[in-house]
């Protein structure tokens, strides 16, 4: 594992860190510290613009490699991007799904006809994607999807129900996974395939989240329609498509998530030391041990991006750790406001950044693979340990 920035990504470090600090003064001020976790619906007109502002850079696709429009970073100079973006309070990433998930998938499996067509516009800030996957009962188990496409000539016919569909309200496009072959079962038989949300038959109807926010929807394919060659890779291949996506998934971009955590480690801190709390003998002990495990995460993170394999038994106990750190960080966050937790300024209501913490990481343990099915994961695929058979 390879912990150690050499002078040249040094020097990338400051040139990153002088364009954000420059590109978020001024107009883009507004929008930083915004549009993160529980806060996602957030000036989405503004980050829209500031996708735009990240293209005229050159900094929306850092991690591509060149020919696909990207910026070929090293893998040091990823890391440093993810954390300086995140230390500036850059704002989330409006189409986190397209550059993050889709567009290296798209390099991956997809033709050359479909990289001309769909990976310039996500370079350029101009579509945004969703992520169709989870559905009312296949989400954990995701081979279990219903939702069905048939081919009638040229076009693929959808009908189904997703839900927990990230950004879908204002998504242009969704890489949607079906069921092409309607005697398959489990893994075989499915497709992935890329769809316009912006046409009849796709219906989008915002879930409420305990925040207030809603980012996620439910969306409805009722004879929903795509062309025949926007299908990425082969009929069928669509189960080793998507887990490729959710490969990508757990890249660099997790170095920036704990950047993310340390802006909230040191708000928490810093409260703290303001009203007293800091002086509170369990408090120090839970602040220093919310800093331990920030520290193993960034570890972690760095020796699973050193690992040659696809998936190591280190990075398979990185989410189910970050996400039950981050679920007592916001109760550590809740006992260090102490009773001010509770309140609320007054109509409508708007929450501070810490009381939002709180309440969205209730979440963290469930979205993204529960922690009860990453425990399974990890006993069979890392540990090797017998399945047990199903009744």
């Amino acid at each position: 594992m390879n912990i150690h920035f050499s002078p040249e990504d040094e020097a990338f470090r400051r040139e990153i860190a002088a364009w954000l600090d420059d590109a978020l003064s001024g107009e883009f001020a507004v929008v930083r510290h915004r549009g993160g976790p529980g806060d996602e619906s957030a000036l989405i007109d503004e980050r829209r613009a500031w996708e735009k502002e990240l293209a005229s850079g050159g900094w929306t696709c850092v991690s591509w490699p060149r020919e696909a429009g990207g910026r070929g970073l090293s893998l040091s100079q990823q890391v440093i991007f993810f954390e300086e973006y995140a230390r500036a309070g850059a704002p989330g990433r409006l189409n986190h799904m397209g550059v993050t998930l889709f567009g290296p998938t798209c390099i991956a499996f997809g033709t050359p006809e479909q990289k001309a067509r769909f990976l310039p516009p996500i370079v350029a800030g101009d579509t945004i994607w969703c992520q169709g996957y989870s559905e009312p009962n296949a989400g954990s188990d995701l081979a279990n999807v219903q939702t069905r496409a048939r081919l009638e000539g040229d076009t693929w016919v959808i009908d189904g129900q997703k839900v927990w569909t990230s950004w879908a309200e204002w998504a242009d496009w969704c890489f949607v996974v079906a069921r092409t072959d309607p005697d398959s079962k489990r893994h075989a038989g499915l497709s992935y395939l890329l769809v316009p949300m912006k046409q009849p038959g796709v219906t989008i109807r915002p879930i409420r989240q305990i925040t207030g926010d809603a980012e996620f929807s439910e969306v409805f394919y009722d004879g929903a329609r795509t062309a025949k060659e926007n299908l990425l890779g082969a009929p069928g291949e669509g189960w080793r498509v998507a887990m490729a996506t959710l490969a990508f998934e757990r890249g660099v971009s997790t170095l920036g998530q704990q950047m993310l955590f340390r802006n909230e480690l040191d708000s928490i801190i810093r409260i703290a030391k303001q009203n007293g709390k800091s002086r509170d003998t369990l408090i120090r002990q839970r602040i220093a041990d919310a800093w331990i495990g920030l520290e193993i995460q960034r570890w972690n993170a760095l020796r699973t991006l050193s690992d040659d394999t696809a998936l190591s038994g280190a990075g398979m106990i990185h989410k189910i750790y970050w996400a039950t750190w981050h679920r007592a960080l916001g109760e550590l966050a809740m006992d260090v406001l102490g009773p001010e937790a509770d309140v609320a300024a007054g109509f409508p209501y708007e929450l501070t950044p810490l009381q939002r913490l709180f309440l969205f990481t209730r979440s963290d343990t469930i979205y993204g693979g529960s922690n009860q099915i990453q425990r399974n994961q990890i006993a069979e695929r890392a540990l090797g340990l017998p399945r047990e058979p199903r009744p």
